[in-house]
């Protein structure tokens, strides 16, 4: 993990907040944190998030926690309230078909970027979930397990999580025979044996080794992606 800026300092019990109070006292404001969903996945977009929450009451969201820790009911609360509260947010979408084309991690960095430079107000410091991302002209702290740590990571997570699990909803409707809506394109065993059964659809990665396994065309190659989604 990078070293914070001299000056500031995070006690252990500091809480989910604490380091966004770090920064603010040594004058680095406003903050942004960024995560993203859908990276393990051989189905679906890559969704990145960014998020800015404001100082004080206002920017502590009620029950906001790491996404992967919340029930579905749970983030669709902390969703809403985010997007409320925040002083700024974006998300974007890299689809399947680009991040076989970029690779995973590439094309993780580069959404990560994207959603950060899509923010309508500019950060002064930027923390990132897990690996530093280069290229972001302010200075910025990659964090072990961020998104339970720092608020502005798991505000991000939530709006990257629930945003991708509405869109495997949708081709849920779109492709039902691979159960998207449940497993939202985890290598599940279910979804490996509809993988087997029906081979890939457009929506499947692959440089996967599982979907490569598989390919055979399915019906429905040229379908669009739902509407509301924006597209990096």
């Amino acid at each position: 993990m990078s070293a914070l800026p001299r000056g500031s300092t995070v006690r252990r019990d500091a809480g989910l907040y604490g380091y966004e109070r770090a920064l603010r006292r040594v004058g680095l404001d406003p903050i942004a944190g960024v995560d993203e969903a859908g990276r393990g996945p051989c189905a679906g977009p890559l969704v990145a998030a960014a998020v800015i929450l404001p100082e004080g009451k206002r920017g502590q969201i009620p029950g906001l926690a790491d996404s992967k820790l919340l029930t579905a009911k749970a983030r669709e609360r902390c969703y809403e309230e985010v997007r409320k509260r925040a002083l700024a947010w974006s998300v974007v979408s890299i689809e399947a078909d680009e991040c076989d084309r970029l690779g995973m991690h590439v094309a993780n960095v580069q959404a990560l970027r994207r959603a950060l430079f899509r923010l309508d107000v500019r950060p002064s410091y930027v923390l990132t979930d897990g690996f530093g991302v280069d290229g972001l002209g302010v200075p910025g702290l990659a964090m072990w397990k961020g998104d339970r740590v720092a608020a502005c990571i798991s505000a991000a997570s939530v709006i990257a999580k629930v945003t991708r699990d509405r869109v495997m909803e949708h081709w849920d409707k779109v492709y039902p025979q691979y159960g998207f809506g449940i497993h939202k394109g985890y290598c599940t065993p279910e979804h490996q044996a509809a993988l087997d059964e029906y081979g890939p659809c457009p929506q499947h990665r692959r440089r996967f080794e599982n979907v490569r396994r598989s390919l055979r065309p399915v019906m429905g190659q040229n379908v669009t992606s739902p509407t509301g989604v924006e597209r990096a």
